[in-house]
């Protein structure tokens, strides 16, 4: 049994997804466990309010979606190449989704990331709304 790591094969469509991202999943990737669904929703804003904290300015997208391929191995967990890694760790400024899901039902979501207070307050309102909102409606039901 060997102790090497797997690493997924680098495709031609990882690579396509780097400079042509083809919806908003592909675009903002690198930032981790990012929504799958294109209905807009709260997840998606607070994406995007990621994105803005993440990316440095003169930095462009693809070039962390490259970093996050060749460094990350495209895993929140595992790293493909150490110097890639910490390179995209600190442009980033290690701000990432590390998952978000419901519990419970599906209204009980919970979101964890890394990231400023701000953002972290952010994804606390979400959570917060989200239940609120979804108790409300449960409660008309009956």
């Amino acid at each position: 049994m060997s102790n090497r790591a797997y690493l997924q094969k680098i495709t031609l469509k990882d690579i396509r997804v780097i400079f042509f991202p083809k919806n908003f999943y592909e675009k903002y990737s690198y930032l981790g466990s990012v929504p799958h669904k294109d209905e807009k929703s709260m997840l998606h804003a607070l994406t995007i309010a990621m994105d803005y904290e993440a990316k440095p300015k003169w930095c462009p997208r693809w070039f962390l979606r490259f970093l996050y391929l060749f460094g990350c191995d495209n895993s929140i967990i595992r790293v493909r190449n150490k110097h890639a890694y910490h390179l995209f760790m600190k442009l980033t400024k290690g701000i990432r989704i590390w998952d978000y899901k419901t519990k419970w039902t599906d209204y009980d979501l919970r979101i964890s990331i890394t990231g400023p207070e701000h953002l972290q307050d952010l994804a606390q309102a979400i959570e917060l709304y989200t239940y609120t909102n979804g108790e409300r409606k449960e409660k008309e039901e009956l």
